[in-house]
């Protein structure tokens, strides 16, 4: 092994409370939508691998912990 992991997938659990903290860290992936649902969704067609860092300090600074993501 020793291969660097990649950020495949992101998504939002249910209990996200729109406090707009993910997007303020990470606009690239995330944004608060007040129209449709009133939370945060994850932007389509993103290449997460560019910003790991930056995911990583969103899911650690989520409130309510609802960020996740997958590596492979």
């Amino acid at each position: 092994s020793g291969e660097l992991m990649t950020i495949t997938r992101v998504w939002i659990e249910e209990g996200c409370v729109s406090c707009g903290t993910a997007e303020n860290m990470c606009p690239e992936v995330f944004e608060l939508k007040w129209v449709e649902c009133d939370s945060m969704v994850v932007k389509k067609g993103v290449d997460y691998s560019l910003f790991e860092e930056k995911i990583k300090l969103a899911v650690k600074n989520c409130p309510v912990d609802v960020i996740k993501y997958e590596e492979t």
